[in-house]
């Protein structure tokens, strides 16, 4: 469970730096990070990838997140 929480937040901030430059701080990054494993898990899944690491869960998680990030900076 610990792990999974900082493989949330660390979704989360590498997601936030790499589509706005900055951070959001623990609790946002760790949601995005969790919304990201969710919406990039669904993702690859329709591509049929799969991760079976946890670099590979994270990058999934990352993907994710930007996505989401993406598409909420668009409907601002």
């Amino acid at each position: 469970m610990i792990i999974g929480i900082i493989t949330g937040i660390l979704a989360g901030f590498i997601a936030a730096k790499l589509t706005d430059g900055e951070g959001k701080g623990c609790l946002v990054n760790f949601f995005l990070g969790v919304i990201g494993g969710f919406l990039g898990g669904w993702l690859f899944e329709q591509f049929g990838l799969q991760a079976y690491s946890w670099a590979g869960e994270l990058i999934v998680a990352v993907v994710g997140a930007c996505v989401f990030l993406l598409v909420w900076n668009k409907l601002k």
